[in-house]
């Protein structure tokens, strides 16, 4: 299990600089038109309100200097991301082998490349892509800062409803598999999975804090940025993961 557990932590950090390079060239440029647009949407607001400050002023010192920034952008952009997917790459690796060893032979009687693949997939569509269906990712700047707390937790609460419809579906699939054959039981499963996260879907409530006037484009890319960040994470992952385990085995059979 160490040595699994390892390969994983290995292929999730590899797997998270390819997902860093991405995220460099395509998302990055987004972040930065965002914080433009709420660079000019700041001064526009407060140019008004540090004119009337400013009669009421006797130092003629209507406003406070800005603050400088503890980090820059530079080092957000650069170390900054890349440690934060590392970190985030190589613990989700080690889930990810963890969860291997325990479907491997049990759930998926499959080789060691499809059984890592198959769970990069489920992994992706339920850990992020149907969550992200109901509140996909916004730009710095979009939503209402009070109500950041509220909108994590209806996220999260979107991620374990899809967890719960998975555990549901596989119990169901189990249960159908001697009478249904294993492909009709994985449809049946399927079938199951996808009522239960668009009942859940539907509960909850829909949050749409983007302003009338934002630009769709960048909107847009930046989603889709996001999601190709995952993405590559995910499949990229199940790739390594299931050369490295074969790798292993080769070496051992020798």
């Amino acid at each position: 299990m160490g040595q699994l557990l390892l390969r994983g932590m290995l292929a999730g950090l590899i797997a998270s600089l390819l997902a860093f390079g991405f995220a460099k060239i395509i998302g990055e440029p987004q972040v930065e038109r965002a914080i433009a647009l709420e660079g000019q949407a700041h001064s526009h607001s407060h140019t008004g309100a540090a004119e009337t400050q400013a009669e009421h002023s006797h130092d003629g010192n209507a406003e406070a200097a800005d603050e400088p920034e503890l980090v820059s952008r530079e080092v957000q952009a650069g170390a900054g991301l890349l440690t934060g997917v590392a970190v985030y790459g190589t613990a989700l690796g080690g889930l990810f082998a963890l969860a291997y060893a325990f479907i491997s032979g049990r759930l998926l009687h499959l080789p060691p490349r499809g059984t890592a693949l198959v769970l990069a997939a489920i992994g992706f569509l339920v850990l992020y892509f149907v969550p992200y269906l109901k509140y996909p990712a916004n730009p710095p700047a979009v939503g209402q800062g009070e109500t950041i707390g509220y909108r994590t937790q209806l996220y999260f609460a979107m991620l374990v409803f899809s967890l719960m419809a998975l555990a549901i579906a596989v119990s169901f699939g189990r249960q159908a598999f001697e009478k249904l054959g294993g492909w009709n039981a994985s449809i049946l499963g399927a079938g199951v999975y996808l009522v239960l996260v668009a009942v859940a879907a539907y509960a909850l409530p829909a949050i749409n804090e983007v302003p009338e006037k934002y630009p769709a484009d960048l909107l847009w890319n930046f989603r889709i940025a996001a999601l190709g960040t995952q993405a590559i994470l995910w499949a990229a992952i199940g790739l390594l993961f299931g050369w490295l385990v074969v790798g292993s085995r080769e070496r051992f059979a020798r």
